[in-house]
């Protein structure tokens, strides 16, 4: 048994409020155990300057921790001035696995952003926020579908993402905070509907993982993932 009761392959508990945002074309906040993400979806009928008079849209991400979404206050990147380099990588992957079941020609010549705000944090924030994002950007689509203003649905598949990891030489789903401090090695996985991979990022932070290690926390990353996509379909379904 983990610190928090769960087995081995066994995912926090999961809930995905939506609408959480009246503003937003999409929202959604998503409950990973203790970790909480807010996320938003604009659209906006404009694209990044490389991509004017193609036809062609854009999707793209920010990311940011509030203040008190952890234990000790964090400074604002406004009051610091720039962007930490932690939450420049995790925007750029979100986006990345985002754009990765979008097709761009049915989105036609617009830009949506999603906006990651962690609440609270308790490890897996990256992934948190790439399944909420999902959610969000699906629902900002069907409006713009039932409004007239997108005539065929982009989203090729569905897609989360979800932690994997080694700890104490146990090979462990979805690791809350203080066992993802305590990994020999750490892994966030996004995959597909369809079971394809968008991205692996592997470290072993002091022993090296094998073969073996490795297949075996990609079979644990599916499993998640699994679940993960079944409670965004429902939502849609």
């Amino acid at each position: 048994m983990r610190i928090d009761s769960r087995n081995p392959d066994h995912l926090r508990d999961v809930k995905i409020e939506i609408d959480a945002n009246k503003y937003a074309e999409g929202s959604a906040i998503i409950h990973m155990g203790d970790t909480r993400v807010l996320c938003t979806a604009t659209i906006e009928d404009s694209v990044p300057p490389f991509l004017r008079d193609t036809g062609t849209g854009w999707v793209t991400a920010e990311y940011s921790m509030l203040p008190r979404s952890t234990k000790e206050r964090m400074r604002r990147d406004s009051v610091r001035g720039k962007i930490g380099g932690r939450s420049h990588e995790i925007q750029r992957l979100i986006g990345r696995v985002l754009r990765s079941i979008v097709d761009f020609k049915l989105l036609g010549e617009k830009s949506i952003v999603i906006d990651c705000d962690v609440l609270q944090a308790d490890g897996g924030t990256r992934t948190a926020s790439i399944t909420g994002a999902f959610v969000a950007l699906k629902l900002a689509i069907n409006k713009q579908i039932n409004e007239g203003l997108i005539e065929n649905d982009p989203l090729l598949d569905y897609v989360a993402a979800v932690s994997v990891g080694v700890v104490k030489g146990e090979l462990l789903l979805d690791l809350n905070y203080e066992e993802d401090s305590s990994a020999d090695v750490d892994m966030n996985i996004a995959m597909t509907g369809s079971g394809k991979f968008v991205e692996l990022q592997g470290t072993a932070e002091e022993n090296p993982f094998d073969k073996n290690e490795l297949q075996g926390l990609i079979n644990l990353a599916e499993k998640g993932i699994r679940e993960l996509i079944t409670v965004q379909s429902k939502i849609f379904n």
